[in-house]
């Protein structure tokens, strides 16, 4: 270590700037806050273009962090190519899908169906379950981009706000994906715990429901209150298009529109069953078991995966992939809502071409957005907050909600701050029989899915989709993350107290 300023160090082993105060470095803590400051300022205050005060911001930081200044691209790149890789097929494909149904009058079938079935009033509950059902084997990404056109064009059929509607599907999506598994983070933190995914995800569901009911339904009065401006009914939106009145009689079947539109979602659902029932939750690994990837993991987590998949597993795996399953789903939909329709295959290119248009925005302050956490990630705030917190006496439970949470604060990514969480307290756990090893994994969950911000992505997707600004959605999606973090943090220790 030697002085590059006052109280300033540079760790020689990292060659990140560290101030050590009782112990603890808080340069990178303070470079955050900062960071986040300023980045709010460019955005509300300079009207700074979104993406372009994401990508400002990064640098920034990095060079704030002490990063080599070499290294600084490869870690937006990184960042980016790590989140959107595979979300621009799905964003593309997704909203090609979402808008053909409409554009073929599917969407209107399909809210009038759903209105006429469970009235206005019990609408909330309706598409808090049908989300929460999707939102088990959906990422959080692909099911806001799958549902928000069915969304959109029931309320506008029921003449309620979007966000009516749109908090409950929210609260439902995040809740299944920081809870259950099979999503990616709760199953991956269920195997390097050692925890049975059978017991998780019978209190996961427990617990996400609890959660997603009060985030959802109960929390929309309050937030109608709070931000009234944000509830509002509109015709159109930009992700979506303007949606279009039909002839009932001259629209598909609600059969075939549902299918359609949710075909990715039968896919996953099925693939996801059958990794559970035949598998017992163990994934097929996507590289060459024994590469430098797998090499590198946990035994804990090489466990989490098939050692010796047969070919109906690896054919289940490709088909469950959301990448994969939009693609067939794609194919199906141009059939399905375009010559099954009477509609020309110029027109359905059209209807393709205005889906992509309206998403090029979304994608960009996406991109931003992991860029922001990629510099983050690999500038060592994670590694951070594991020194700060590397001893402890706190209740399990507390303790890796807690560190969960700082992370996710810091870093943005819900799975980061599981999966970091996870490896700090894992010896805590293993060295303890009183809590049952399923509710720290949970308690995981519920941290890494609070305190949504300005550096995930989540949050740039929720304002995007909603057409609201950074205080609207501060107010609104922030707050809803962080109901569905205490809340489940409450049931969880309230079922660890009656039975572990």
């Amino acid at each position: 270590m030697f002085n590059v300023a006052a109280g300033i160090t540079t760790d020689a082993s990292t060659g990140f700037y560290a101030w050590m105060v009782n112990g603890i470095n808080v340069w990178p803590f303070l470079i955050l806050i900062l960071g986040i400051a300023v980045l709010l300022f460019l955005i509300l205050k300079a009207k700074v273009n979104t993406f372009v005060s994401l990508i400002i911001i990064s640098i920034l930081v990095a060079i704030g962090l002490g990063m080599a200044p070499s290294s600084i691209a490869d870690a937006l790149k990184s960042g980016i190519g790590g989140t959107m890789g595979e979300l621009v097929v799905v964003f593309g494909f997704g909203s090609m899908i979402g808008r053909l149904v409409a554009d073929a009058g599917g969407s209107y079938r399909i809210a009038s169906t759903l209105i006429n079935t469970f009235g206005k009033k019990r609408l909330q509950l309706a598409v808090a379950l049908a989300s929460f059902i999707i939102g088990i084997s959906l990422l959080f990404e692909v099911g806001m981009v799958v549902l928000i056109p069915i969304v959109f064009t029931i309320a506008l059929e029921a003449e309620v706000p979007l966000l009516y509607l749109g908090i409950p599907m929210a609260a439902a999506l995040s809740a299944a994906q920081g809870y259950l598994p099979p999503q990616p983070s709760p199953t991956a933190v269920t195997n390097i715990l050692g925890a049975n995914v059978g017991v998780v995800l019978m209190y996961g569901v427990v617990v996400a429901l609890v959660a997603m009911i009060i985030a959802g339904p109960v929390f929309t009065r309050f937030a109608r209150k709070i931000e009234p401006r944000a509830f509002r009914i509109t015709k159109k939106l930009d992700a979506v298009g303007e949606v279009k009145t039909f002839d009932l009689k001259e629209t598909p079947s609600f059969g075939l529109a549902i299918t359609t539109s949710l075909m990715p979602v039968f896919f996953m659902l099925i693939a996801t069953g059958y990794t559970m029932i035949k598998n017992g939750g163990k994934q097929v690994y996507a590289g060459k078991i024994g590469d430098t990837a797998w090499q590198a993991m946990s035994h804990a987590a090489q466990n989490g995966y098939l050692h010796n998949p047969s070919t109906m597993d690896q054919i289940m795996a490709m088909l469950g992939n959301p990448m994969i399953a939009m693609v067939i789903a794609m194919v199906f939909a141009i059939w399905a809502m375009g010559p099954k329709q009477g509609r020309t295959m110029s027109q359905v290119g059209n209807t393709m071409s205005d889906a992509l248009k309206s998403i090029a925005n979304l994608l960009m302050v996406i991109g931003g957005g992991a860029a922001f956490k990629g510099i983050l990630t690999s500038g060592g705030i994670s590694t951070a907050i594991a020194d700060a917190f590397s001893h402890t006496s706190m209740s399990p439970i507390i303790f890796a909600w807690l560190i969960a949470l700082i992370i996710r604060v810091s870093v943005g990514s819900a799975t980061v701050a599981g999966l970091t969480a996870a490896g700090i307290v894992a010896p805590l756990v293993a060295g303890q029989t009183a809590v049952n090893p399923a509710f720290v994994v949970l308690a995981i969950g519920a941290g890494s899915i609070g305190l949504s911000h300005v550096n995930d992505a989540g949050f740039w997707m929720f304002k995007e989709f909603f057409d609201l600004d950074v205080p609207q959605t501060l107010k609104i999606w922030t707050v809803l993350e962080t109901i569905l973090s205490v809340v489940g943090l409450i049931v969880i220790l309230i079922l660890s107290a009656l039975f572990s």
